[in-house]
C-alpha cells in the first residue's frame, strides 16, 4: 500500500500544499457534489464514481483505464444526468454519442480523453454494424498498449492508433461482458418519492462542478509520478483487481477515511455483480427449462400455473426451493423480465380464461441466451443431464427481499 502522511495527502513532491489542497477533503466536496445531483443505488457506488472521477485525472500513468457501466432497466433512472456531471468533473471530457469514429482514434494520445458514452446500448446492439470501430476502441482501450491498426493516410499506410482511454458508458440493460468485466458496475434505479436531488442547471451546476474539478487536478497532477510507481494492496484479483487499482491509488493518496473507504466499496461492488452473475445464470436455466416444457407438452401454449406444477415437479431443477415456497407467478414473470417476455390473458378451447405464456414470445431468448444443441445422428436418443446450478444459494423472495438484502447496497 501506497504510504501517506498523517493529514492524508501523501507525498507531494514539493508541491505547496497549501496550493494544491487536502486529497482527503478534495474527494469528500466532489463526493458531496455528485450525491446532490444523482441518487446512485449505494454509498458504495457513490464512493466508486468519487474515485473513478478522480483517476481520470491520473490515467496518463495508469496501466488499466477502467470503465464506468452505468445501466438501468428503464429510461429516467438518472444515467443520463451522471454523465452530465462526469463531463464537468473528469480529466478532457469527450461526449461521443455522436462522434465519428475516426475523430475518436486520431483524439487518443500520450494524454488520452475521458470518453462519455450516452445510449452505449445502441453501439452494441443489434443495429450497430456501423459503429464496429467504436465497439472494438471501447474493448480495447482498458489495458495500455492495446492499439487499433487501420489503414490510413493518402498513401494507404498500415497505421497504429492507441486506444487507452477511461471510458464511462450508459445505456438500458447490460452491456456485453467485455465491458462489464472491465468495468466498474452502477446499476441506476429510478428515484422514490422521497429521494430529492438539486435540479441541474447549468448557469450555476457547471461553475460549481468546474470548480470542484479544478481542485481535483491541482491535487492529483502533481502526483502522477508517485501514482505511477504505487503498487496498492487490493482486497480483489485478477482483472477486477486491474479495475480497481486506479481507484484504490487515488484514495492511497488521500489517505483519511478514504483507504478503507475505497477498498470496502470494492469488496461490496465486486460481490455484488458475482450475485448478479449467478442470477443471470439462473435465468438461463429457466428458459432451457420452459422450453423442455414446451416441447414436451407439444404446444404453442401454456397457463402460467402450468408451466410452475411442470418446473417445480423437477427434482433435478432449483425451482421447489426458489423463495419461500418454491416459484410462482409473480417470481416467474419477474426473472422473464429482462428477456421480454411477459404472460397475457388467453382463452383456451373449453372457453376459459387464464394468464399464458406463448412459445413464440420465448423463440428470440432461446435462440440468443440457449441456442439448441446440434441434431444427433440418427438412432441416438438425447440423454438428459442436470445443468449445472449457480454457486451460492438461492435468492429468497423476489427482488427487494432478502435476496436483494443479502447483496451490498
Amino acid at each position: 500500500m501506497l504510504p501517506v502522511d498523517g493529514s492524508g495527502t501523501g507525498n507531494r513532491e514539493g508541491t505547496d500544499p497549501c496550493a494544491s489542497g487536502d486529497g482527503a477533503a478534495v474527494l469528500d466536496e466532489l463526493r458531496g457534489a455528485i450525491g446532490r445531483y444523482v441518487v446512485l443505488p449505494s454509498e458504495e457506488a457513490l464512493t466508486a464514481v468519487t474515485l473513478w472521477v478522480a483517476a481520470t485525472h491520473i490515467q496518463s500513468v495508469l496501466q488499466h483505464a477502467p470503465r464506468l457501466a452505468v445501466v438501468g432497466p428503464t429510461k429516467g433512472c438518472g444515467k443520463s444526468r451522471l454523465l452530465d456531471v462526469l463531463h464537468e468533473t473528469v480529466h478532457r471530457p469527450m461526449m461521443t454519442v455522436n462522434t465519428s469514429p475516426a475523430v475518436v482514434f486520431r483524439v487518443i494520445g500520450k494524454n488520452p480523453p475521458t470518453l462519455l458514452v450516452d445510449e452505449a446500448d445502441t453501439i452494441f446492439g443489434p443495429k450497430a454494424g456501423d459503429k464496429e470501430d467504436l465497439r472494438g476502441l471501447l474493448n480495447a482501450g482498458h489495458q495500455r498498449n492495446r492499439p487499433a491498426w487501420r489503414i490510413s493516410g493518402p498513401e494507404q499506410k498500415p497505421t497504429s492508433f492507441p486506444t487507452f482511454a477511461m471510458a464511462a458508458l450508459a445505456g438500458i440493460g447490460d452491456l456485453p461482458d467485455t465491458i462489464m468485466d472491465r468495468a466498474v458496475v452502477l446499476r441506476m434505479q429510478k428515484r422514490k418519492p422521497g429521494e430529492r436531488i438539486t435540479p441541474f442547471r447549468s448557469r450555476h451546476s457547471v461553475p460549481e462542478l468546474n470548480t470542484v474539478r479544478d481542485r481535483l487536478a491541482a491535487w492529483l497532477t502533481p502526483l502522477r509520478g508517485t501514482a505511477a510507481r504505487s503498487v496498492p494492496q487490493m482486497p480483489v484479483e485478477d482483472r477486477a483487481a486491474d479495475t480497481w487499482e486506479p481507484l484504490v491509488t487515488v484514495a492511497d493518496l488521500a489517505g483519511s477515511h478514504w483507504p478503507d473507504q475505497a477498498r470496502a466499496a470494492c469488496l461490496a461492488m465486486t460481490r455484488s455483480e458475482v450475485l448478479q452473475d449467478e442470477q443471470t445464470t439462473l435465468k438461463t436455466r429457466l428458459l432451457r427449462d420452459i422450453r423442455r416444457v414446451f416441447d414436451t407438452e407439444g404446444t404453442e401454449v401454456l397457463r402460467t400455473q402450468d408451466v410452475l406444477a411442470a418446473l417445480i415437479q423437477d427434482a433435478e431443477g432449483p425451482w421447489a426451493e426458489y423463495g419461500t415456497n418454491g416459484l410462482n407467478a409473480y417470481h416467474l414473470g419477474n426473472l422473464l423480465r429482462d428477456f421480454g417476455i411477459s404472460s397475457a390473458n388467453h382463452r383456451f378451447d373449453n372457453g376459459r380464461q387464464a394468464k399464458a405464456y406463448t412459445r413464440n414470445r420465448f423463440l428470440d431468448a432461446w435462440a440468443r441466451y440457449c441456442p439448441e444443441p446440434a441434431e444427433l445422428a440418427p438412432g441416438h436418443q438425447p440423454r438428459r443431464t442436470a445443468s449445472a446450478t449457480p454457486t451460492g444459494s438461492l435468492p429468497i423472495g423476489p427482488p427487494g427481499g432478502p435476496a436483494r438484502a443479502a447483496r451490498a447496497r
